[in-house]
């Protein structure tokens, strides 16, 4: 493979996915190229001389043109928990559609697009929340296209070393006595960062995954609320989960909302979590590709506490193995 485009590539399976991909010894890519709306130092990963960072707008399709032309293969990351209807429509939908076009015109037919679990095999309409319902529509234009050879991964919430979910609620527990919790029970089958990126490296090198959609989970289900413990107690930080009912939880998310920043929980978030974030068993799992995922449970207690390094990263996936 002389050239792998990753869209989303800086962001937080992006850049484990580019670390994998490199350190894969059957890999030949000569250039692995990552758009980014703006440079930043460390975006360029030194250390990979063959990995190229450019500033570029993906949503511009005389750009996105110019990026996917003379590609072997396109891994589009990009998407977004919060958000307008419009946003979400603009990412998961309409990024998708001008995704497929640039490929088809500059006959690049390999594509591994990154879903999520909880999204309808059928109808999109019938997904309870914006993001959901844009994230099926987005899987529908995509295997509308034609002359894409697609693979579809659907990932529980990821987990890892620097991931945001995991760790704020580790934070929020140092400042608060009580977490009150919206949709404390909502479940969740959380899969390592490690495990996605594993498994996108996969499919990108086994053609036998086109056409499939993969669901991507851990080997243990967990409410939100068994989540927020298990954050406490690996922060040192304990605190009772006082789970709240339905119309306080939506008074809670609908307040969060009003925060500047990047909102800990959205109206749109509760709506998603109506729906179990679990493998559903309807389509290959990451055993399938040979991958025995990591149980957060394993994982996280032996790297949150210790600053998340990427030493710390290495030994818990070398004791697993």
């Amino acid at each position: 493979m002389r050239k792998l485009l990753i869209l989303g590539g800086t962001g937080f399976v992006g850049r484990v996915l580019v670390s994998r991909w490199m350190a894969t010894p059957a890999v030949s890519a000569e250039v692995v190229l990552i758009p980014t709306r703006r440079r930043v130092r460390g975006h360029g990963q030194a250390m990979l001389p063959t990995v190229q960072v450019v500033e570029a707008d993906v949503h511009d399709p005389r750009q996105l043109d110019d990026l996917v032309q003379g590609a072997d293969a396109v891994v589009n990351l990009v998407a977004i928990l919060h958000g307008s209807a419009a946003q979400f429509e603009r990412t998961h939908v309409a990024l998708p559609q001008q995704v497929a076009a640039a490929c088809q015109r500059a006959c690049v037919r390999r594509l591994v697009h990154v879903s999520a679990l909880g999204v309808p095999d059928g109808d999109p309409a019938s997904a309870p929340s914006h993001y959901l319902r844009s994230k099926a529509r987005g899987e529908q234009v995509l295997r509308a296209a034609p002359d894409l050879d697609l693979t579809v991964l659907r990932p529980s919430v990821i987990f890892g070393a620097e991931d945001r979910f995991i760790r704020l609620f580790a934070r929020l527990q140092a400042l608060v006595p009580v977490m009150a919790l919206a949709g404390a029970q909502a479940r969740f089958q959380p899969v390592w960062v490690e495990d996605v990126a594993q498994a996108l490296v996969h499919c990108l090198q086994d053609r036998a995954t086109v056409g499939q959609t993969i669901e991507c989970a851990g080997p243990e289900v967990l409410t939100l609320a068994d989540l927020v413990r298990m954050a406490g107690r690996w922060s040192g930080h304990v605190r009772p989960v006082l789970p709240l009912p339905s119309w306080a939880g939506r008074l809670q998310a609908a307040a969060l909302g009003l925060l500047p920043g990047e909102p800990l929980m959205s109206c749109d978030n509760l709506d998603s979590m109506r729906v179990p974030n679990v493998a559903t068993g309807r389509h290959p799992d990451l055993t399938a590709l040979g991958i025995t995922p990591g149980a957060i449970s394993a994982v996280m207690s032996s790297v949150l506490g210790t600053g998340f390094t990427p030493e710390d990263r290495r030994r818990t996936r070398a004791g697993r193995d």
